[in-house]
């Protein structure tokens, strides 16, 4: 026997096997220590699921159990799909959430119940069943009794009452939301872009409520505010009616879809910070600004936002986005709030020289005007020079020649040249298992594309993947361009620009102005423009030995 503190350990307590080769007790080690190893290394849960029993560890720490650490073991031990939603009910039949889970176990709960279910309203509690009780022990099903919860019958309408309720009080105060309402009451429908609008509105609330991960009954209940709000929204053929948002069978409709795009740009985001916070630098970093504009805050800013979102008078618009710059950084720089700062200021999709605007506000005339100043004169022609050098590829070779005003279909001077920097600086891995290393050429496409005149820019804007910001060039060919896009979070922002060296500048702006972190693939490139052209957080940013090389060379050939 030993005592830990005021608790006293047995080994007798532990039953099963601690592995030979991990226990110190040969050594020198306290055995103080060991039994602290002993006991966070051990809690065997026994897990059933379908006709599998198998046991799962979970790590006991200062006492707590750890209930996502223990999901994801379930998940994993079973091949269950990661985003599997799994319901757990202790013995008497009540839901066990992941802040009572930990205090269950340590008060000798030893039997709980949990589900993968079509139906989460029409759940109800399978009968208990007996196990051995020297571990604890959860069984999963994917079936429940046939006969439902006449209490949650009755609750049904009610809910659906309180869905209701919910949602029109997000679109209530929610910027766009009395868009929807008109056309909805004049069309008795939706159009395909103001449904869109409509779930990123209501996802973007949930997850500022709810958090990232925002649970299936919480999904079930947006999705069930929005037909109880707009019965003419309703699926009459499926089983609730509103499958087509939120299907809890399949985990489908446009709030998961949305959801996932949500998450995945929260997890960039969260990854990014993390690099923000060692290196203090780049398009992420928070900043203060030097701007003599006075700003509104409160209800004097969200009026300032209703009424130009309506005003046709651009003069009145470039005002009132001057005037709430410092409320649009801090939605930026708010990660649950970013992925709806198009949604609130929309006039940037359709007045070319917000972007700009913005950046000057944030770093001055000098800065941004040296992109423009340097790249023509000094950098592009070192790109060049220094792109003969690379492995001579058919690719290589047609970037070279229209680099130079030579090609013939190929991109302008300056996209070739910014092309021939990406290949002078390629991607390189991060040591990812699961993300394969993609070439120079393949990361082209993150940086710029190409739209023919005249096909559909709502198809195309339709049919991408989600990515970080590039510049959509339009026009008869690719060395004859009409018109320039910034593409952020799927929507096409106009340039002023009417050349592609002057759009890629608002480009690289945009990633700044809306706080979003450069494409993985891509980080090297806009590393470089960023330190060596810009100058921007010079030393503060995290730079690859390339980067740091390609700027020694071009920047020494003026000595």
């Amino acid at each position: 026997m030993a005592h830990l503190g005021a608790r006293e350990v047995r080994l007798e307590d532990y039953p099963y096997n601690y592995p030979a080769d991990n226990c110190p007790c040969s050594n020198t080690s306290s055995v103080v220590d060991f039994l602290v190893s002993f006991i966070a290394w051990r809690m065997l849960v026994k897990v059933k699921y379908r006709s599998k029993q198998k046991y799962v560890k979970i790590t006991e720490s200062h006492g707590t159990y750890d209930y996502q650490q223990f999901h994801q073991a379930v998940v994993e031990k079973f091949g269950l799909p990661p985003d599997t939603e799994i319901i757990y009910k202790d013995s008497s039949g009540t839901e066990v959430d992941a802040d009572i889970f930990s205090e269950l176990l340590s008060k000798g709960e030893d039997l709980f119940s949990a589900y993968v279910n079509d139906d989460y309203e029409d759940m109800s509690v399978s009968s208990e069943a007996s196990y051995p009780s020297d571990a604890s022990t959860v069984i999963l099903d994917d079936s429940f009794c046939d006969t439902p919860s006449k209490k949650m019958k009755e609750d049904v309408q009610s809910q659906r009452e309180a869905a209701k309720i919910m949602v029109n009080e997000v679109l209530q105060r929610k910027p766009g939301g009395e868009k929807i309402f008109q056309e909805y009451h004049k069309t008795k429908s939706l159009t395909g872009a103001t449904r869109r609008q409509l779930v990123n509105i209501l996802v973007a609330d949930m997850v500022e409520v709810h958090g990232r991960i925002p649970s299936q009954a919480i999904r079930v209940k947006y999705a069930q505010g929005i037909v109880a709000l707009f019965p003419y929204l309703e699926d009459p053929l499926s089983k609730h009616g509103y499958e087509h948002f939120y299907d809890a069978a399949s985990g489908s409709g446009y709030i998961s879809w949305r959801l996932k795009t949500v998450q995945r740009s929260l997890s960039d985001q969260s990854r990014s910070c993390a690099a923000v916070d060692e290196s203090n630098g780049g398009p992420k970093a928070a900043r203060l600004t030097a701007t003599t504009v006075q700003q509104l805050t409160g209800q004097e800013c969200e009026e300032a936002i209703s009424m130009m979102n309506h005003s046709s008078d651009e003069a009145v618009v470039t005002e009132k986005m001057k005037a709430t710059f410092e409320h649009r950084q801090k939605l930026v720089h708010d990660p649950d709030m970013s992925v709806d700062v198009l949604d609130t200021f929309r006039r940037f999709l359709d007045i070319p020289g917000l972007i700009e605007q913005d950046f000057l506000m944030l770093f001055g005339e000098e800065t941004s005007g040296k992109f423009l100043a340097r790249w023509p004169t000094f950098f592009r022609p070192h790109i060049v020079e220094d792109g003969k050098g690379l492995v001579p590829t058919v690719h290589v070779e047609e970037l070279l020649s229209s680099a130079q005003g030579d090609g013939d279909g190929g991109w302008d001077r300056d996209i070739a040249s910014l092309c021939l920097l990406l290949h002078l600086i390629p991607p390189t891995s991060k040591g990812h298992r699961k993300a394969a290393k993609i070439s120079a050429l393949q990361a082209e496409d993150y940086l710029v594309r190409y739209l023919q005149v005249g096909a559909s820019m709502q198809i195309f804007l339709s049919s991408l993947e989600p990515s970080q910001p590039f510049m959509l060039c339009v026009g008869e060919q690719k060395n004859k361009i009409h018109k320039f896009y910034v593409i952020v979070d799927n929507k096409a922002i106009p340039c002023r620009a009417q050349t592609s060296v002057a759009a890629f500048d608002e480009l690289f702006k945009a990633h700044f102005v809306f706080g979003t972190s450069y494409c993985e693939a891509l980080d090297g490139f806009y590393s470089f423009i960023q330190t060596t052209i810009y100058n921007i957080d010079v030393g503060k940013t995290k730079e690859k030995p390339r980067v740091r090389e390609l700027r020694a060379r071009f920047l020494n050939v003026k000595k």
